[in-house]
């Protein structure tokens, strides 16, 4: 009897092992698509200004509205999660995306800015849940699937900058095919997660019996910590996507090469997106990994500042390595500073809410005082305060502690 029971329960054990791995590619395509429909747009600005004949303020709403779209839909997405199940809600998020993505591509500067908003709702969705299903199905694997789902979506968000113009001049496609070719990642994470969905129903009933643990989140110290790194972080790469690739054209490179140097940027940030999150799951404290993460930002964007156009692939190179390390610490927070996977979800919807709201402003603010100054100095003077300041907050969120 006892040899038998240790059989059945190895056997088990090995089947909800396999179980479990063949999450992994619905992972890694549901990542994929988390920022390549929105970092492809960066690289299009000067064409998108020429053919729609928008002002650089209204171009920032077209980052910013998928920023405001998080901020909004990021505290209902565990609500969601556990009235249908993650697995269906995300499912559901990604067909919103599909058709997000196709609208924006529509013919009219309405369906450009419809798109735009419907695509960031569903990339919301999906934000929030991920971190926390990978809490939930890969307890003792967190730090690697964080990483890993960190450097999916990285990697697609550099293609997707470094693609955008060859896309749009070299293969004819224009910007609307180069923002409407990207539909193929979600379709490609649609028919990945078809598999998922069995089994919903009894999960959604059970999630559904669990009480939300909000309550304590709002009054947290911490918690509202973790939500000012994840927004003033978020802020440097809105910036960067929307306002880089033209900063750079006006020190003497060609739409082309900007698209590819800010390409660089998202490219270098891949090693420590996976890296950060495995060696961070492994550490009692993060305060070290988020004070040299400060300093690649302080000394990348001090240098954009004042060296003209010397050295710029450098700077690229050092807010890269920063961004990614940034990011994905943020995300393996959302684990290491909670208890249990709701609160996980809970944490993960507020910082997102909260911090993208901070983080949308960024995009027209900027684009306002470069209208305003006629040069892009006093941008930069922010992004090197905003820098300190995440400084400040990672060394808080960073110390060995969790949300009571």
């Amino acid at each position: 009897m006892i040899v038998i029971t240790s059989s059945s329960s190895a056997t088990t054990k090995r089947m909800a092992q396999a179980g479990l791995w063949t999450l992994v590619p619905g992972i890694i395509l549901v990542a994929t698509t988390l920022r390549a429909p929105i970092t492809a747009v960066g690289p299009l600005t000067d064409t998108l200004r020429s053919a729609t004949s928008l002002s650089h303020t209204l171009l920032g709403m077209l980052t910013t509205l998928p920023l405001l779209a998080f901020a909004l839909i990021s505290p209902l997405a565990p609500k969601l999660g556990r009235r249908l199940g993650m697995e269906r809600t995300m499912f559901l998020a990604l067909i919103l995306l599909l058709f997000g993505i196709l609208i924006r591509s529509l013919p009219s500067t309405i369906f450009l800015f419809l798109g735009t908003a419907m695509l960031g709702a569903a990339i919301a969705v999906n934000n929030v849940l991920l971190p926390s299903l990978i809490k939930r199905e890969f307890t003792t694997q967190v730090g690697t699937m964080t990483g890993l789902y960190s450097f999916s979506m990285n990697l697609f968000a550099a293609l997707s900058s470094g693609l955008s113009i060859p896309l749009s001049t070299t293969l004819g496609l224009g910007w609307r095919g180069a923002l409407g070719i990207w539909a193929i990642l979600a379709v490609l994470a649609m028919i990945a997660w078809i598999p998922q969905q069995r089994g919903q129903q009894h999960k959604a009933q059970v999630a559904a019996t669990q009480p939300a643990s909000t309550s304590s989140l709002w009054k947290s110290p911490l918690a509202w910590t973790i939500t000012l790194l994840m927004g003033f972080q978020s802020v440097t790469f809105y910036v960067g996507i929307a306002w880089i690739p033209e900063i750079l054209q006006q020190r003497g490179l060609s739409a082309s090469s900007a698209g590819w140097m800010l390409s660089l940027m998202q490219f270098v940030s891949l090693p420590g997106s996976f890296l950060i999150p495995v060696i961070a799951g492994r550490m009692k404290s993060q305060r070290s990994i988020s004070t040299g993460v400060a300093i690649l930002y302080i000394i990348g964007y001090t240098g954009l500042l004042l060296s003209g156009s010397s050295w710029l692939a450098l700077w690229m190179i050092l807010i890269g390595v920063a961004g990614g390390c940034s990011f994905s610490l943020v995300i393996i927070l959302f684990s290491l500073r909670t208890r249990t996977t709701e609160q996980a979800a809970e944490l993960s919807g507020m910082a997102q809410s909260f911090g993208y709201l901070l983080a949308a402003a960024g995009p027209p603010l900027f684009g306002l005082i470069h209208d305003m100054t006629g040069s892009w100095t006093a941008p930069l003077i922010l992004l090197v305060v905003i820098s300190c300041i995440i400084l400040l907050c990672g060394l808080s969120a960073g110390r060995n502690r969790v949300i009571s």
